[in-house]
């Protein structure tokens, strides 16, 4: 079997708004898709609006900003490889190989700000892919923009599975003392044989029970993301998580259920029985039973925690644990009565 290591995705899928595909030509025809170099491209945009508002029942209008499109993490449920199909990239090799970066997102980002008509209210980085993926290391547009959060004051939650957060402690610890910051670390398995072949280039979990303990240190108010909860795969695991979150400093917990839109669902299928070939039938039919006999779902309220006997039994698992190990935790308000219209002058000249 070709395996590509370091990778989440094994294949790379049809592009949706393509005319055309590539593949190999083979005496007999085509008969598989080009997987093209094993390296990272990066391929930089230049946007003119970088705060995107999501109408969405289940995420609240929630405002979010992407300083990268694909991720090189791989994770292999992970839903914004569709979006890699609107740029004219696969959602499997190509998401995880061709970076879009966001170079001026930062200053894209003080212009909204410098609006009369801008009304302050949080902003997610990360609501499509990991602002903390490793090219952040050296690009540091994700830092570039949380310098921008300090200037105006404004709030930002955050939500990453990299411990390249706590380089920015700094300025996270500056927006922390106006209750300007939420961070969330997701943590979807403690088993490091999972962790590897489920998100490949993330940080390992006892890293990211650092991480959370660091930011907890540092009075950065900080919970985990159990997401995606996938059935006989790691979904077990649910108390333990939680429990070692807690353990670590952190003080609240999200979860969802996996659900394989697009080609994620393609994706994903392939990569499960090259790795759990023992359990995949079993897996693939929980996670369709979760969401009304299909693995894919666009229902509102059902496609974030499913339906039904398995999943009333997930929800039940995730709050007897939050209940006893959290004692009920919450985020602490946004204080949004911060806000510097115009910016604080003195800061990053």
């Amino acid at each position: 079997m070709n395996y590509h290591k370091g990778r989440g995705a094994q294949i790379n899928t049809g592009i949706k708004f393509s005319e055309t595909q590539t593949g190999h030509i083979h005496l007999e025809g085509i008969d598989e898709e080009t997987e093209g170099s094993s390296k990272t491209e990066l391929l930089y945009e230049h946007p003119k609006k970088i705060v995107n508002t999501i109408e969405s029942p289940d995420l609240y209008a929630m405002r979010s900003v992407n300083p990268y499109q694909g991720c090189e993490h791989g994770c292999i449920y992970c839903y914004a490889r569709n979006s890699h199909e609107f740029w004219g990239y696969s959602a499997g090799l190509d998401f995880e190989r061709k970076i879009i970066v966001k170079q001026q997102a930062a200053s894209v980002l003080e212009q909204e700000f410098l609006k009369k008509t801008w009304k302050p209210a949080p902003i997610s980085l990360s609501g499509n892919t990991d602002c903390y993926q490793p090219v952040e290391r050296k690009l540091e547009i994700t830092r570039s923009l949380l310098k921008v959060f300090v200037k105006y004051a404004h709030p930002v939650s955050i939500i990453t599975k990299n411990s390249l957060v706590l380089r920015d402690i700094d300025l996270l610890q500056e927006l922390a003392k106006n209750n300007l910051v939420h961070v969330y670390i997701s943590i979807t398995s403690l088993d490091e044989a999972i962790r590897m072949k489920m998100e490949p280039r993330t940080a390992t979990a006892k890293n990211r029970l650092q991480t959370v303990q660091k930011l907890t240190e540092s009075s950065i108010p900080v919970g985990v993301m159990v997401a995606p909860l996938i059935p006989s795969l790691n979904h077990m695991e649910t108390p333990g998580i939680i429990k070692a979150a807690a353990d670590h400093g952190a003080i609240t917990a999200g979860y969802t259920v996996v659900r394989l839109n697009g080609a994620v669902q393609e994706i994903f299928q392939d990569w499960l029985h090259k790795n759990f070939p023992d359990r995949a039938t079993k897996v693939w039919n929980q996670i369709a039973e979760l969401h009304g006999g299909q693995v894919n779902d666009s229902q509102w309220g059902r496609r974030m925690v499913g339906e039904g006997v398995l999943a009333q039994s997930i929800a039940q698992l995730f709050s007897v644990a939050k209940q006893k190990y959290m004692k009920g935790g919450q985020m602490p308000p946004y204080d949004l009565t911060k806000f510097q219209r115009g910016g604080n002058l003195n800061l990053f000249s």
